[in-house]
């Protein structure tokens, strides 16, 4: 079976796989490597500006490395999951630091690195290196769990073991990039997540969910859970200058590193909790309407309250944590999502 199912893939993937992605071009570790962290969370179409973007300002593992770490928020800006860049930029110093600048060519290591785990490792030395390695991601957790009509959620670690199993056995030893890169391909193009086109894909005939009729009940689902609700107000406080008022996040958790909002709990004055919290004196004006922004785990709703100054602020001006941004420039470092929706609607007020 293994040896047909390479074969079909692989005869659809000189057809019809994607053969001219920017980081197919110049096929190098490092390339390959930031591709990978940028598409664990976005789709291709997205993707491609932010990396061609993100390599011409890091073109290397060595500028990479020694970047200001809020250079390289600010070209992930609007990706989200930040984590990814953060990861990325620690991953290229330990390059640096203890591999003498040149990406790791053993698997372990690779694995080793921040934010990088067993399917990325692998797709970046079978598909830069062409060294021979199983993938698992989304795409191809989909094919595989139809193709074998594999019960329950990948996310249980029996049905992961039995995805990878299968993984194994399935990729060949020749032209092993090839293989994982059409699994990708098969999985993102024609076997997609609704409505997959089976009538054009290469392993219909033997795909059990498409012999059965069940294309439908594969992947299984995630059990269903109710998402938290958390509350926060955010602080929109002008200076008489116009600069926006900016608070650099703590390194670790939501948002981690990047510039935001100050923030203000949600059932108290604002002028009183801006005063006891941030030592700013305040003349708040009406609420925005709530803004709800939803993260894997929890709803986070957001009660924006635009803010002037009544006296001059020497505690937040002279600390490193804080930032009067001139709204016409662009931002020093990533922005979280909903903070930029809301600059740009202070802008517009």
């Amino acid at each position: 079976m293994g040896e047909d199912f390479a074969r079909h893939l692989l005869a659809w993937f000189e057809q019809h796989g994607r053969h001219d992605l920017p980081w197919q071009r110049e096929r190098t570790p490092y390339r390959v490597w930031v591709s990978e962290i940028m598409l664990q969370q976005t789709q291709v179409a997205t993707a491609i500006p932010y990396f061609e973007r993100f390599v011409a300002r890091f073109p290397h593992v060595a500028a990479l490395a020694s970047a200001e770490l809020d250079a390289v928020l600010a070209h992930w800006s609007g990706l989200g999951y930040y984590a990814r860049a953060r990861n990325l930029h620690r991953a290229a110093q330990v390059v640096r630091d203890e591999h003498g600048g040149h990406f790791p060519h053993n698997l372990a290591q690779v694995q080793a690195l921040p934010g990088i785990g067993r399917s990325t490792a692998g797709a970046i030395l079978s598909l830069a290196l062409g060294q021979h390695h199983a993938i698992l991601d989304g795409n191809c957790k989909r094919v595989l769990a139809r193709y074998f009509a594999l019960q329950g959620w990948p996310g249980q670690t029996p049905v992961l073991n039995a995805l990878w199993d299968h993984a194994e056995r399935l990729t060949p030893r020749q032209r092993t990039a090839d293989f994982n890169q059409a699994m990708m391909d098969l999985g993102a193009t024609v076997c997609s997540r609704s409505r997959p086109r089976c009538a054009a894909c290469p392993l219909a005939s033997d795909c059990r969910a498409h012999v059965e009729g069940r294309q439908a009940e594969f992947p299984g689902k995630k059990p269903q859970q109710t998402l938290p609700i958390r509350e926060t107000a955010m602080l929109l406080l002008r200076n008489q200058s116009g600069e926006i008022l900016l608070q650099r996040r703590p390194p670790a958790g939501i948002w981690g590193g990047l510039l935001s909002l100050p923030e203000l709990p949600v059932h108290r004055p604002p002028a009183e909790a801006a005063r006891h919290q941030l030592g700013l004196h305040i003349a708040p004006a009406t609420p925005w309407p709530v803004l709800r922004h939803t993260f894997s785990h929890f709803h986070l709703d957001i009660t924006p309250i635009p803010a002037r100054l009544t006296q001059n602020p020497h505690q937040v001006m002279d600390s490193e944590c804080w930032l009067w941004h001139p709204p016409h420039r662009p931002s020093p470092g990533g922005l979280p999502a909903p903070v930029t929706r809301l600059l740009a609607q202070l802008s517009q007020a």
